[in-house]
């Protein structure tokens, strides 16, 4: 609408709003320089006849107040038992947003808040426009970090797996029992006592029949391969349990492998090669380069890629020869401090066949062989390659069947067969030390230095991982990755950007390390024969445990006797032996496997609308919960998902104790110890949600939250006043049909209509931050600068019943009823306290349960549109013709040719002249005159303006450009004393709307 926000009158606005019930304030036509009271006798004798706004809606509410108001509301309107009431109601279709399993290891964080709170808006949204939402929360219960602070100092006492459990099964009670009270204080609508946690029986059956099947598909296989392994966890790792620190320092080394047998492709070839006179090549020496030092005694090949260049070059120092990639030699040299000049030049490919000689173990021989992993982005071209300690090396040693022998145990230590110099030295500390030193008495050491790079940290200890084979449980997701991006592009993803993420995981798992060696976990459903070790595991064993985790919950896997796990007909069917021959694995199901297979046992054989997580689970839980379900049912358990951000300080650092910039959920809402932090309430905190980008980083802390709780405050104060203005009001008795409405009311309700289309687009793309915009944009363009400021004067002193106050109600209501739905799922504490004092409806009534917003396609009026903004533009230069002044001090005169436009104004004011016009009231002056051309007679002190308005109606079917010209007179006419309009003959009588106002009261 053109100028809708240039009309002024906030000052008298910001008046109207702080009104109580107690007194009344002045009461003017809605100018904002309003003039100066009147006597004190004057405002008293027609004090009772203005319509002033009353409510006992508190404009403000803090402290404890505020807080025993919000819990006051939850349990009146029924917060507890919405979530049930929906689910028992008829819908036609239903909304599942599928919970990731928060994890029970700690009190709730903002994390927590901005996950909960983004998905309860969502399913409070979906709920109020009739849809059954299908919402269950659920706690992913198992895992090291329960197990170990559960256990705290009791973890190295010898426990036996079922005590260890039975202290992490309560440790994580208590975390889910913080957790959910929290999430209940937040308003998170739920059914609080059927939630799904991973430790439950029914929960474990459903996984164990999800690993039944990948298993009978052959997609989990048993192997002896490297994996991350944690030594401070003593545990097998999956990758989405890593965690890189950018800044690790490693001790990185340049050492030499010397060439003992030569190539025979350069054998048979040397006359034709480019090779120097002076050049032997019994004296050359393989360069290579790793950051692993103690990995070398495990080298069993150097590995070269066959497309590159190699050279041959002398060091200018001493004289030693070095075969080195000749896309390298160039920074080798300036590393080296040393001219290389090149003697030979070779292709990779011209390298096979030739045999190194191992530089610390006597008279062991390690291949040049090819490899596509080698690059030319770090080192010498040339890769040390120890297929115990790298996925890379491993599937070099699996292609050319080279041994895979691991040094490492457990701990992180070298074992008797890295020979007694190394036996029980910590690879990572005392045992790079010892290498490097051995490498250093042999000569084989050229160059160390410090090497600052992105390196795999345990993301529960925090500790360094390394790479060590040990006989694990695999799933083959090389099998599954073609099909599992076949899915995701049906998948939506929000934001978009995180699909490339999801694709490149993907791309680089070959394949998913799941059993892990603790205790507090789903068992891994396995028996080993006690003489061979052959592994017995089919579907009628592992069907058998289901049923028996299904009823007695997996503590039974150590609570039963091996023949109850394995009874005669499930050996029968296996064709094995008697069940003593066999002993129990010991290992349990990797917790991404747990999460992983939740949509089997929450969602069954549906799919999820969507899942909502943080970025972090890119890699964690949308994975898992992909690959299973595509391995099972060959399809995305979810149709969308919705990736967001962590929750940073308003610095933008990452929260941590030890910066001592961690918010507090519990003491946003209640308050906290700092004076920074006063009680701010839940709907506040939800705001905070609402408003941020949740995709991308969310900043919190006191600026951020004191901007919420003062918007929040604006909003209150618009809430009051409609609130106020309905005073006596019932939509159900009073309400005015919109046809018989004053034109401008009939507007607002389009301008409403346009605003609910707005705020439905922007919640269904999840994307609350456009809702508050589009809100606060309604709220200070079209209601307070504009309609607001234009209906004061029709609400505070028209008749009661009249039929223009009454119009001007019925719209009052309809955007009061609209707002505060619109604001619903935001902020649900407020929006229950709006509806207990808004008229129309039964007090046991709650918002939650009446729908969305009632906008009606007869709101949408195109004529009507054209003639409020054709007078908005009239409006527009009238204003700017009297910059400063108070436009209820001047009669305007609008002239305009015979036309759309004028038929259109006449719409407006029936009558050539008026004071009392829909015209004159929405351009807020004394008197309207409306002609087809400007008088002649005009006092000298006019002011004259021009302009046109193009009319566009029907698509464009009507189009016309409207000039129009107007001229400004101070108005002759004397300030009623009640009104405060000019529109009395003598400022000591009322004028003619007053007096007949006041002689019917009487």
């Amino acid at each position: 609408c053109w100028g809708r926000g240039s009309l002024r009158g906030g000052g008298l606005l910001h008046r109207a709003l702080s009104f109580s019930s107690s007194r009344c304030h002045d009461v003017g036509s809605g100018e904002g320089s309003a003039q100066p009271a009147e006597t004190g006798s004057a405002r008293a004798l027609y004090r009772d006849t203005v319509l002033l706004p009353r409510t006992e809606f508190p404009m403000k509410l803090t402290g404890q107040k505020l807080l025993d108001r919000e819990l006051e509301i939850q349990q009146k309107c029924g917060f507890a038992d919405l979530y049930s009431w929906q689910r028992e109601r008829k819908a036609k279709k239903e909304f599942c947003l599928h919970d990731g399993p928060p994890y029970a290891n700690g009190d709730p964080h903002v994390g927590h808040a901005l996950n909960k709170i983004l998905k309860d808006i969502r399913n409070r949204f979906e709920m109020l426009r009739g849809r059954q939402v299908h919402y269950i929360p659920g706690w992913d219960c198992h895992g090291l970090p329960i197990e170990l602070k559960a256990l705290g100092e009791l973890a190295t006492s010898g426990l036996d797996p079922l005590q260890i459990r039975h202290k992490a099964r309560a440790f994580a009670e208590q975390a889910i029992a913080r957790q959910k009270a929290a999430f209940q204080r937040w308003g998170v609508m739920a059914d609080w006592d059927q939630c799904y946690y991973t430790y439950d029986g029914a929960y474990e059956a459903a996984q164990l029949k999800v690993f039944q099947e990948m298993h009978n598909k052959g997609l989990i296989y048993q192997d002896y391969k490297p994996v991350f392994w944690s030594p401070s966890s003593r545990t097998a790792l999956a990758e989405a349990e890593l965690e890189y620190n950018p800044e690790h320092v490693s001790r990185a080394i340049y050492a030499t492998f010397p060439l003992i047998t030569l190539p025979p492709k350069i054998t048979s070839e040397a006359a034709s090669l480019k090779i120097s006179p002076l050049f032997g090549l019994e004296n050359v020496s393989v360069l290579v380069w790793t950051t692993q030092p103690w990995t070398i005694p495990a080298n069993q090949a150097v590995c070269y890629m066959p497309n590159a260049q190699y050279s041959v070059v002398r060091r200018a120092d001493n004289s030693q020869l070095l075969l080195v990639a000749t896309e390298r030699t160039a920074s080798m040299a300036a590393l080296l401090g040393t001219e290389l000049e090149s003697v030979g030049l070779f292709t990779g490919s011209q390298l096979e066949g030739g045999i190194c000689k191992h530089p610390t173990i006597t008279d062991k021989e390690v291949p040049l062989l090819p490899a596509n992993h080698v690059t030319m982005a770090k080192g010498t071209g040339l890769v040390h390659t120890a297929p115990a300690h790298g996925m890379d090396d491993y599937s070099v040693a699996s292609h050319f069947k080279l041994s895979v022998e691991c040094m490492v145990d457990a701990d992180g230590k070298f074992t008797d067969l890295a020979g007694p110099e190394l036996q029980n030295l910590s690879v990572m500390t005392k045992g790079t030390d010892k290498v490097i030193s051995m490498l250093q008495e042999c000569g084989a050491l050229v160059k160390e230095e410090q090497c600052i790079h992105s390196y795999p940290y345990d993301w529960r200890t925090k500790q360094p991982v390394v790479i060590r084979p040990s006989k694990q449980w695999f799933v083959n997701t090389a099998s599954l990755k073609d099909k599992a991006k076949e899915v995701l592009q049906k998948v939506r993803i929000l934001p978009e950007s995180a699909r490339g993420s999801l694709l490149a995981m993907l791309d680089r798992r070959t394949y998913w390390c799941i059993s892990r060696q603790r205790s507090w976990g789903v068992p891994i459903p396995v028996f080993y024969h006690r003489e061979t070790g052959e592994a017995l595991i089919n579907k009628y064993s592992v069907s058998h445990i289901g049923k028996l985790f299904k009823e007695n919950g997996s503590d039974c896997w150590w609570e039963l006797p091996i023949e109850t796990l394995l009874p005669a007909e499930v050996l029968k069917k296996s064709k094995a032996g008697p069940a003593t021959d066999y002993v129990r694995g010991e290992d349990v199901l990797d917790i991404w496997f747990d999460s992983g297979a939740s949509w089997a046992a929450v969602l069954e054989d549906s799919r999820a609308d969507v899942y909502v997580e943080g970025k972090d689970q890119i890699g964690g839980w949308f994975q898992s919960s992909l690959l299973t379900s595509v391995a099972v049912r060959n399809k995305a358990p979810y149709k969308s998902l919705v990736v967001h951000g962590f929750a940073i300080s308003e610095k933008g650092e990452k929260m941590s104790k030890s910066l001592g910039n961690v918010v507090d959920p519990d003491a946003v809402i209640s308050g906290g110890k700092d004076p920074s932090m006063p009680a701010y309430g839940a709907d506040v905190l939800r705001w905070w949600v609402a408003e941020s980008n949740v995709f991308s980083e969310v900043q919190i802390g006191p600026t951020v939250l004191n901007a919420a709780r003062d918007n929040i405050s604006k909003l209150r104060n618009t809430l009051k006043f409609l609130l106020g203005n309905l005073q006596g009001f019932d939509p159900r008795v009073h309400a005015v049909d919109p046809k018989e409405m004053h034109y401008i009311d009939q507007y607002m309700l389009h301008l409403l209509r346009e605003y609910s289309i707005k705020v439905t687009d922007a919640y269904s793309e999840y994307d609350a931050g456009r809702v508050i915009r589009v809100l606060q944009a309604f709220i200070a363009r079209d209601l307070s600068s504009f309609y607001f400021s234009i209906i004061k004067d029709r609400l505070y002193c028209d008749p009661k019943d009249s039929l223009g106050r009454r119009s001007c109600q019925t719209v009052l209501e309809e955007i009061l009823d609209g707002v505060t739905r619109s604001i619903a799922p935001i902020l649900p504490h407020l929006a229950e306290e709006v509806h207990l004092h808004a008229p129309g409806h039964d007090e046991e009534g709650t918002l939650f349960k009446s729908g969305w917003i009632k906008s009606s396609s007869v709101w949408r009026r195109p004529g009507l549109e054209e003639a409020v903004e054709g007078a908005c533009a009239i409006r527009d230069s009238f204003l700017s013709s009297i910059p400063g002044k108070n436009p209820a001090q001047f009669d305007l005169t609008v002239a305009i040719e015979p036309g759309l436009l004028f038929e259109l104004m006449e719409s407006l004011q029936e009558e050539p002249t008026s004071t009392s016009s829909q015209l004159a009231e929405l351009m807020m002056v004394a008197r309207v005159n409306l002609t087809s051309e400007l008088p002649r007679d005009l006092p000298p002190d006019a002011q004259l303006s021009h302009g046109t308005f193009l009319i566009n109606l029907e698509g464009g079917v009507i189009r016309e450009d409207s000039a129009y010209s107007i001229a400004v007179v101070p108005t002759a006419a004397a300030r009623c004393p009640r009104c405060r309009r000019y529109t009395a003959k003598s400022a000591d009588c009322l004028c003619p709307r007053c007096q007949t106002v006041v002689s019917q009261a009487q």
